[in-house]
């Protein structure tokens, strides 16, 4: 079995047997011409999986050769190989997307090196990223029992996220490794929460911010500071996706990377809220009631967002002039895009962009979306190619020429759920599947992180008898009534609200434009 078919196209091909020979001997079957006109024909009959092509031949020169065989072979790597070291020529080259470029004389590890990196770095790197996860495997079984601190579990998160992304790139067994890792640290996870959350709420420890402290602790101080603040909520966006995303910004923004913890419940309604507002559910009921809308209640949940912000500032003693805008599609964000000049004299200017949650809703209703968005890395793709088309995209761009900070973060993550965990309740129980509130409930304790006097947690409770339950791990709750149904159209479903460290541990990044 060949490692490779080669086409070598080069007017002094036969001073170049000595590099053939190696190459053969090392498994590659080599095919020679001394010409462009011969390769564009050889080309036209055979496929080839790299081609090394000279820059300077007589007749058709390296580019014009390279251009004849990229109509038909567009998808070959092909490595030009010159004496020429000018730079426009390199440009031309890289320009008409060569796959490297080698300077003569060549010796035949650097052809070897250049066929490892082009034909076979998909395998090479697979098996290596394998290997290095599973020499890691007991370090962060261990990193997992000892996390005890907001910071430990922000940092394990962060090197499972890592891992993912890695792996995801490999076809080998350590996928499945990984996704057992990852549910047993959600299970410890889940413990840590459930010990410590009550206390959070009373009184952060150090390190720890909440949904409630973002303005506090990101937005005031930078004000304070004298900077302007570009403030844009990625509505259900998770710390995985925003790995993938960060490759489009590198160019234009020097990055600062942290995680903090969504409130409980993980959903809209609470969570964001909080962000807005500096305060807990709670508060905000007693504080501001015509603001807050209870689950019961028809009206939207996020439509007093503006005024909230308002409220916080006013609390602050902040005197600084904002703006708010919320985008639910392209059409808006295109709509958007003209005023960003206008906004540019604003000291706060506040986005909330809402198509990562549409996206996941529309993945739980449509079967089209779900075979799009079939698991974690193809909902990452599909998030990476909304932004790579939309205007949201060109907002970035727009933004990396403007004077301000940009903060990019999400009220809460989400996470795919495949396993049903029962639960009964009257007709008013809120119909999200990882959190239910009312009364009466009745469930597997073992399964869920109940609280029973919600106030204790800074969360409203319509009735006295109110209690709030939290589904951990992959678990959904699903009803007994028509019960195989509900769970075969919600099972591997992308769902929010319980607690995970998918949906608790959410991107809170800081863009500074590069060309300043």
């Amino acid at each position: 079995m060949t490692n490779g078919r080669l086409l070598w196209v080069d007017d002094e091909i036969d001073l170049l047997n000595v590099h053939i020979i190696f190459l053969e001997k090392k498994g590659y079957d080599v095919t020679t011409c001394s010409n462009g006109t011969d390769a564009v024909d050889i080309c036209r009959e055979q496929d080839f999986d790299l081609i090394l092509l000279d820059e300077n031949m007589p007749g058709l020169s390296g580019l014009e050769t390279l251009a004849g065989i990229k109509e038909s072979l567009p998808h070959v790597p092909v490595v030009m190989v010159t004496k020429n070291e000018a730079e426009d020529l390199m440009d031309q080259a890289i320009g008409s997307q060569i796959a490297d470029y080698l300077l003569k004389p060549v010796n035949p590890m650097q052809i070897l090196l250049t066929l490892k990196k082009n034909i076979h770095q998909r395998e090479i790197v697979s098996e290596v990223t394998q290997t290095n996860y599973r020499q890691e495997f007991m370090q962060i079984a261990a990193q997992t029992d000892d996390s005890s601190t907001p910071a430990q579990w922000k940092e394990l998160y962060k090197r499972l996220v890592y891992w993912e992304l890695q792996l995801a790139e490999t076809d080998g067994a350590m996928n499945e490794m990984l996704r057992s890792q990852k549910e047993e640290a959600n299970a410890a996870f889940a413990k840590f929460v459930r010990k410590h959350y009550e206390g959070w709420v009373a009184a952060r420890p150090e390190g720890l911010v909440l949904s409630p402290d973002i303005f506090k602790t990101q937005v005031f101080p930078r004000l304070s500071e004298g900077k302007k603040v570009f403030l844009l909520v990625l509505d259900n966006f998770r710390f995985d996706q925003w790995r993938v995303l960060s490759r489009q910004l590198a160019d234009q923004f020097d990055i600062d990377e942290d995680l903090y913890f969504s409130i409980l419940p993980t959903a809209t309604q609470y969570a964001r809220n909080a962000i807005f507002s500096g305060l807990m559910p709670l508060q905000i009921k007693e504080m501001y009631p015509d603001l807050w809308v209870d689950e019961d209640e028809d009206e939207g949940k996020n439509m007093n967002e503006e005024a909230l912000i308002r409220h916080q500032l006013e609390r602050f003693r902040r005197r600084e002039t904002f703006t708010y805008h919320k985008i639910n599609d392209s059409a808006q964000a295109d709509k958007l895009l003209p005023q960003l000049r206008q906004l540019g004299g604003m000291p706060l200017n506040v986005l909330v962009i809402n198509f990562i949650d549409i996206l996941s809703h529309a993945r739980t209703e449509s079967r089209m979306v779900r075979e799009l968005a079939g698991d974690e890395a193809a909902y990452r793709s599909i998030t990476l190619s909304w932004f790579r088309h939309t205007a949201v995209r060109d907002l970035f761009a727009a933004l990396a020429e403007m004077d301000y900070e940009i903060l990019i973060t999400t009220d809460h993550g989400s996470i795919r759920c495949d396993e049903p965990s029962k639960v009964v309740g009257d007709r008013n129980v809120n119909t999200n599947l990882r959190y239910k509130l009312g009364k009466n409930l009745s469930y597997n304790a073992r399964e869920v992180f109940e609280m029973r006097d919600p106030r204790r947690f800074g969360l409203p409770a319509p009735n006295l008898s109110t209690a709030y339950i939290y589904a951990t791990g992959s678990r959904f709750f699903a009803y007994p009534n028509n019960y195989n149904h509900y769970v075969q159209y919600y099972r591997n479903t992308f769902q929010h609200g319980g607690i995970s460290m998918e949906e608790m541990l959410v991107p809170l990044v800081t863009l500074r434009p590069k060309r300043r």
